[in-house]
């Protein structure tokens, strides 16, 4: 899931209300099911459209859950998480680790299955300096004629 990039990391609490289709959000991970290599942490697989997760805002897919009303998710079978996330009640607090893109980190795979690109002035400038020198030598070979 890193991709080889330096991930910086920020943590939040996240209360949610459960709303007619629950928390709105599905999970994955555990010691059984691991969603990254040499991590068994519980992770948002998917936002469910207008459920309480969509509409609060700020759980995004990806994070990682790090408790549940102060329970930490560490080292749990996934159906143990469910089964946490199932009786966690009406209010529910989450800590979460969202994982924020380095702004100045290596060009090429983001990790996340979008790819980085290479920054605009990479190819700008080179191109720009090669234009203005060909512009320049088109000028100086006509003086000469």
């Amino acid at each position: 899931m890193n991709g080889g990039v330096d991930w910086a990391l920020s943590e939040e609490v996240v209360d949610l209300t459960r709303g007619p289709s629950g928390l709105g959000f599905n999970i994955v991970g555990g010691t059984d099911q691991k969603y990254v290599a040499n991590d068994s942490g519980i992770y948002v697989s998917r936002i469910k459209e207008d459920g309480a997760a969509a509409l609060d805002g700020r759980l995004q897919e990806g994070d990682k859950i790090l408790a549940i009303n102060d329970r930490d998710l560490k080292n749990l079978l996934h159906k143990d998480a469910v089964e946490l996330f199932r009786n966690a009640g009406y209010n529910v607090s989450l800590k979460v680790q969202h994982r924020l893109q380095p702004q100045n980190g290596a060009a090429g795979h983001r990790g996340d299955g979008e790819p980085g690109g290479i920054p605009l002035a990479v190819i700008l400038v080179p191109v720009l300096a090669i234009a203005v020198a060909a512009v320049w030598a088109f000028l100086r070979y006509r003086q000469r004629m």
